[in-house]
C-alpha cells in the first residue's frame, strides 16, 4: 500500500491519474452534449471566453503559499459568471473543466482521492453561482455562494491529506481553515470589493440579461 502511494507521488503516477480523470470528464461532456438544453452554442462560446480569461488570470499571481493555493487576479470570477449567465449544470462543467486546467497546468497531486477533491469538487463548486442563474442583481450572494463551496472542499482536503504540515500547537482543521482562508478569503474580498463599484456589477449585470439562460 505504501508502494502504491509513492506511485502516485511520481510524475508518471500523477500523469496517470490526469489522464484517468480528463477521459472520464470528456465522456461526460460528449455525453451531455446531446442535450442542446443544457449546452447551447451560446453557452459554449461564453463559457470557452471566460474559461480562457480565467486561466489567463489564473496566471497571474500576487502571492502564493508553500502547499498550494494562490491570490490570482479574480480569476474565480470568470468561472462563477459561466454558472450565473447559463445555469447551474453549464456551471458546475465550467468549473471542473477550470479545475481539470489547472490539473494539467500545474499538477499538485498525491492521492486519486486527494485530486479528485481539490481539482474536481473544490473547482467544480465554483459553478453553484448556477443556483442563482434565474435572478436579478445577486452576482456578489451568487460568487460567495461558489467560493464557499471551494473553501469547504479545500479546508477537507488540506484538513485529511496535508494536516501534518500544520505548524507544532496548531489544531490541524484550524490550521487547514486558516490556510485557505489566507488566499481564497483574500481573493474574495479582494473580488467583492471589484464587484461593489457600479460601473462593474452593472456592466456584467447587462452581459447576463442580454443572453438566454439554459437551467
Amino acid at each position: 500500500m505504501e508502494n502504491f502511494g509513492k506511485f502516485f507521488s511520481t510524475i508518471g503516477g500523477k500523469t496517470t491519474i490526469i489522464l484517468l480523470i480528463s477521459f472520464a470528464f470528456l465522456f461526460f461532456v460528449f455525453y451531455f452534449r446531446r442535450d442542446e438544453k443544457i449546452f447551447s452554442t451560446k453557452a459554449l462560446t461564453y463559457s470557452a471566453i471566460l474559461l480562457a480569461l480565467g486561466i489567463s488570470a489564473n496566471q497571474i499571481k500576487f502571492f502564493s503559499l508553500p502547499q498550494g493555493g494562490s491570490i490570482t487576479l479574480f480569476s474565480m470570477i470568470f468561472v462563477v459568471f459561466i454558472g450565473y449567465m447559463f445555469g447551474l449544470r453549464v456551471g458546475l462543467i465550467a468549473g471542473i473543466t477550470f479545475g481539470l486546467l489547472n490539473l494539467l497546468i500545474k499538477p499538485e497531486v498525491y492521492t486519486p482521492v486527494q485530486a479528485i477533491i481539490d481539482y474536481i469538487l473544490a473547482f467544480g463548486s465554483l459553478g453553484l453561482s448556477g443556483l442563482f442563474a434565474n435572478k436579478k442583481d445577486k452576482l456578489i450572494p451568487a460568487y460567495l455562494i461558489a467560493i464557499t463551496g471551494r473553501f469547504i472542499f479545500a479546508v477537507f482536503s488540506g484538513y485529511v491529506f496535508f494536516g501534518s504540515y500544520a505548524p507544532k500547537g496548531w489544531n490541524p482543521l484550524f490550521y487547514s481553515i486558516w490556510y485557505n482562508f489566507s488566499y481564497i478569503g483574500t481573493e474574495g474580498i479582494i473580488t467583492v470589493l471589484l464587484l461593489l463599484i457600479p460601473v462593474v456589477r452593472n456592466t456584467l449585470e447587462k452581459l447576463k440579461s442580454s443572453n438566454f439562460k439554459t437551467n
